[in-house]
């Protein structure tokens, strides 16, 4: 990958490495319902006059099912599956979960970007980074098996996601493409939203608003900006890597606002996550992935 690639796996890593953290804080006080449809208001909102001043959104003509497509898998089912499951099972497992994810989009796309031995040894080792630096919690409720299941279904979700903006949707510019599906996403659930709106909106901490502001404006419209420009860019093998670089992320967090003690296992997952990413996205001969043009 080259620098500007870098720059948005890096950019992205961080903006979805603290979704767990504020999804912790915003369920608190609102429902999980409630906050998928208000991250994706918030990000539609800050996104549609963006698309609209850059008169990128004609380029979504004849393409709203695959877009409608791409809006349930890559934001309402994922987002949906992550926040309720997150309600029975640890932040811990979430990550490890959705850290199958690049492994999923190896599957996926083996037909026309083969799984070298060195792919392998980098998918293996940055799997067992996220095991080792989150370490396996599988403390939860006696639902956790099904919070599980959900956000496993989520990470399988996000994996085809990642694969049809590769396949479908490469040419169609970032800002129109997050605009549509995260306008599209806030009309399919704005309806249940208001089924569970707060009794007494006086009483929702400030925190929780704040969370959720930061869910709508960073880990999706910005996120998601960076997200598909860095598919069109690197592809959808290199992109999925992201969710390995997650949980570093969260255990830097960890570090820096509750002074969370840095072991051995913390700098052995990161070295690992490292290694795997590396290998990863090394090119090989002829096999190596050829950058799409994201518009």
């Amino acid at each position: 990958m080259n620098r500007r690639s870098w720059s948005l796996f890096v950019l992205v890593s961080v903006l979805w490495g603290i979704p767990y953290f504020l999804i912790k804080i915003a369920i608190d006080d609102l429902s999980p319902m409630l906050v998928v449809a208000g991250r994706c208001a918030i990000a539609a909102v800050a996104l549609v006059p963006v698309a609209l001043l850059r008169g990128s959104l004609s380029a979504l003509r004849g393409r709203l099912g695959v877009i409608a497509v791409l809006a349930a898998v890559h934001i309402v089912g994922p987002f949906l599956l992550i926040t309720y499951g997150e309600t029975h099972i640890s932040s811990s497992l979430t990550g490890i979960l959705i850290a199958i994810e690049p492994v999923v989009i190896a599957l996926l796309m083996a037909s026309t970007e083969p799984i070298t031995g060195i792919r392998t040894a980098g998918l293996v080792a940055g799997f067992a980074g996220v095991v080792v630096l989150v370490g396996l919690d599988v403390s939860g409720d006696r639902w956790a098996l099904l919070g599980a299941g959900m956000v496993l279904l989520a990470a399988l979700s996000y994996a085809f996601a990642t694969k049809l903006v590769q396949q479908r949707l490469s040419d169609v510019p970032p800002d129109a493409l997050t605009a549509a599906t995260t306008t599209i996403s806030t009309l399919v659930l704005i309806p249940f939203a208001l089924f569970r709106l707060p009794a007494d909106a006086g009483r929702v901490g400030a925190d929780s608003w704040l969370a959720l502001a930061g869910l709508g404006l960073l880990c999706t419209a910005l996120a998601m900006l960076a997200f598909y420009r860095l598919i069109g860019l690197a592809g959808s093998n290199r992109a999925g890597l992201v969710t390995y670089v997650n949980p570093v992320v969260a255990a830097l967090l960890g570090v820096a606002l509750l002074h969370e003690p840095v072991g051995v296992g913390t700098v052995a997952g990161f070295l690992l996550i490292v290694a795997g990413c590396w290998l990863s996205t090394r090119p090989v001969g002829t096999s190596a992935e050829v950058p799409v043009n994201a518009g």
